[in-house]
């Protein structure tokens, strides 16, 4: 995927944004409620799939190296390999996923809550079978621990992205040269 320089400067950007909302934090046992769905959302409806996509990948790379940008400025091959880190591998799903869905709506708003609220359900989906499989947990449990508990906040944060991306999108576009 060859991106031009402002696309790997706005990739960059997010990225920082992503790692900023990312510790915003709420803690609901084993799996904590972030501002990391949110800002995915918000990354991929403003820049697109590609843009923001890469986004995505820079922010986890940047937390595979060891640097703190995962949810409570956690980072490393063990956060992915732990508990949660089935969320972090969705996260390129629902960037992907919402990204298609945003580009063939042309970035209209249903299609952005549309994109979004499917992301982020892959997310929860990665997230609740890694669970499953890291803790050994009965599906059930697994299933509401990890699934059922993030359903209406995911909702929320997806609605939101959607709103405020597309938004951004409408008014900064032309400075910033969006296609």
């Amino acid at each position: 995927m060859k991106l031009s320089l402002r696309e790997q400067i706005h990739a960059a950007l997010f990225a920082i944004i992503i790692a900023g909302l990312s510790q915003l934090t709420i803690p609901l046992g084993l799996i904590p409620l972030t501002g990391q769905t949110f800002a995915i959302g918000l990354a991929v409806t403003f820049l697109g799939t590609r843009t923001g996509t890469m986004a995505i990948i820079i922010y986890l790379l940047l937390g595979l190296i060891g640097l703190p940008v995962f949810a409570g400025f956690s980072s490393g091959i063990g956060v992915l390999l732990g508990p949660t880190g089935g969320y972090l591998v969705g996260f390129l799903f629902n960037g992907l996923l919402t990204g298609l869905v945003v580009e063939k709506t042309a970035f209209r708003y249903t299609g952005a809550v549309i994109g979004n609220i499917v992301g982020a359900l892959a997310t929860l989906l990665f997230g609740t079978l890694w669970l499953k499989w890291s803790t050994g947990m009965a599906w059930p449990a697994a299933f509401n621990g990890g699934f059922v508990l993030f359903i209406i906040p995911g909702i929320i944060k997806a609605v939101a992205a959607a709103y405020l991306g597309i938004f951004l999108r409408n008014r900064l576009a032309q400075p910033l040269a969006l296609r």
